[in-house]
């Protein structure tokens, strides 16, 4: 056994053992969470304006910190953009991570030395839980990947930020760096196309073992390595052995990876976002990832189908349920209290609290009342393809609220995989088994296809690359963007409709 991997299984089993002593502890370790974060703001502005001082338990906590997003923190933000000390958090933070708000342009998340080196943490914690498991190790002496953005990184009044995921490439461990691919100079390339090119070349010749990124931009690199390979990746590559991902479900995606692959690979799920890295899979049995409850972040949960009332009741972890879509709240030792992400998840076990996120609070279908998640529109896909030979490359579903005839539809936009020979031959075929899944999945659905208030949804072929091409129109091609499952609006359909008229 080579000496990094007898290391690897050493580090392995303690970073397991001191996992299972407070996932065995879930309540008491989210109390003593929550006591740190509020002794050690108590100072801030933030603090101050919430009488944090008064604050003994999580009922003191939801009486005087409403649930805010970004807009309605945006006024302390803003502070600490503008170089202010103790706004929401001691001191100033190390890093803004720079994300695309949807209403406001760039979303600035502070990144603290308290808060990040739990993003580093559990990356690395992941992959432990998976040698661990397996007892597999020998992928650590081969060459990594990690699509990801650029580690450029500009400075706002003496603050560095830049994309998280290029705030994070300055932390890889010294471990790991001459295993780490690709190249600085290419990770440092903004045009997506150029630089994915750029890693196929640099990567092609390499023993590559670990492959790392969004599925629908790890597809865009196995294409290409494929086409010029004339292999698939799993004969290229012929030591590929895991493949970590996140941002998205890795399902609707896992027939066209395993035909690009040639095989199939083990593949481990993250749950990070730049305001915390809240989960991991930590099985390849159990279904779900492993909710962190020791990261310096404190949980909330509020049903979704609570989630518009006036005053939503607050779960704590000692409170959820099994099989209920909550929306997550968050506070954290970045400074984001009571804070919604915008994510919605379920709980599959409870001990430990392992999670599926099942969508965004703000993607879902409800024009007529049929409030469609995620989750929802995913596994339908997935049953309607069992059994053949159809792979789809990428989907978005639309409600069609007034067509030229007919009845109101869900309207599925769908690229399938050019290269599938079985191709639906009725697309009409092919919608109405994604439709009888969406019945069996959503009651309200099922109640309005039966009271002929919509009709059969309708899929509409997109063309090869038709949704890079979109995502490229928007600006968000590429590194950790992704393309919304749902929307409630046709704004996605709108880019194809004009495309066809011309």
């Amino acid at each position: 056994m080579a000496l990094k991997s007898f290391v690897a299984k050493l580090f392995a089993q303690k970073v397991f053992n001191d996992t299972q002593k407070w996932a065995q502890n879930p309540v008491e370790t989210q109390q003593k969470v929550f006591r740190e974060l509020i002794a050690n703001a108590q100072s801030t502005v933030f603090g101050k304006d919430h009488h944090f001082e008064q604050i003994q338990t999580h009922s003191d906590f939801s009486k005087r910190v409403p649930i805010r997003d970004y807009e309605q923190l945006k006024s302390y933000i803003h502070r600490v953009v503008h170089g202010e000390e103790n706004i929401l958090w001691k001191g100033k933070p190390l890093y803004f991570a720079k994300t695309s708000g949807t209403t406001s342009g760039a979303k600035y998340i502070p990144l603290t030395k308290e808060s990040l080196p739990f993003h580093i943490q559990a990356a690395r914690n992941a992959i432990l839980n998976y040698i661990h498991e397996t007892g597999t190790a020998d992928f650590v002496s081969g060459k990594m990947i990690f699509l990801q953005g650029s580690p450029i990184l500009e400075e706002k009044n003496g603050i560095k930020l830049g994309r998280l995921s290029g705030i994070v490439a300055h932390f890889v461990p010294k471990y790991l760096q001459k295993n780490r691919m690709p190249s600085w100079k290419t990770n440092c390339i903004e045009d997506w196309e150029t630089k994915v090119n750029a890693i196929v070349d640099e990567t092609i010749n390499e023993n590559m073992t670990v492959i790392s990124g969004i599925p629908s931009w790890v597809q865009m690199y196995f294409e290409k390595l494929k086409e010029r390979a004339n292999q698939p990746v799993g004969s290229l590559f012929k030591n590929f052995q895991l493949f970590i991902y996140g941002g998205v479900n890795y399902e609707p995606y896992r027939a066209k990876f395993e035909n690009l692959i040639g095989r199939k690979v083990d593949s481990i799920e993250l749950f990070p976002a730049s305001e915390g890295f809240f989960a991991y899979q930590d099985s390849q049995k159990e279904k779900g990832m492993l909710l962190l409850l020791n990261s310096g972040i404190f949980y909330e949960f509020i049903k979704a189908t609570e989630f518009f009332n006036e005053n939503p009741k607050r779960y704590t972890i000692g409170e959820v349920e099994l099989g209920v879509n909550y929306v997550l709240i968050i506070s954290t030792n970045a400074g984001l209290w009571a804070y919604n992400i915008g994510d919605t998840l379920e709980f599959t076990c409870l001990n430990p609290y392992r999670v599926i996120v099942t969508g965004r609070i703000k993607h879902f279908i409800s024009a007529f009342g049929e409030h469609v998640i995620g989750k929802e529109v995913e596994s339908a896909l997935k049953e309607a393809m069992e059994g053949t030979n159809i792979r789809v490359n990428e989907f978005t579903v639309v409600p069609q609220i007034t067509p030229n005839e007919g009845l109101p539809y869900h309207e599925w936009f769908i690229e399938f995989d050019s290269e599938v020979s079985e191709q639906p031959d009725s697309l009409a075929d092919f919608a109405l088994k994604i439709d009888a899944a969406m019945r069996k999945q959503n009651v309200y659905y099922d109640d309005l296809i039966r009271g002929n208030v919509l009709r059969t949804l309708v899929i509409t072929k997109v063309p090869k690359n038709g949704f890079q091409a979109y995502m490229k129109s928007i600006g968000k091609l590429g590194g950790q963007n992704k393309l919304p499952r749902l929307s409630n609006d046709r704004t996605i359909a709108q880019f194809f409709e004009i495309k066809e008229e011309r």
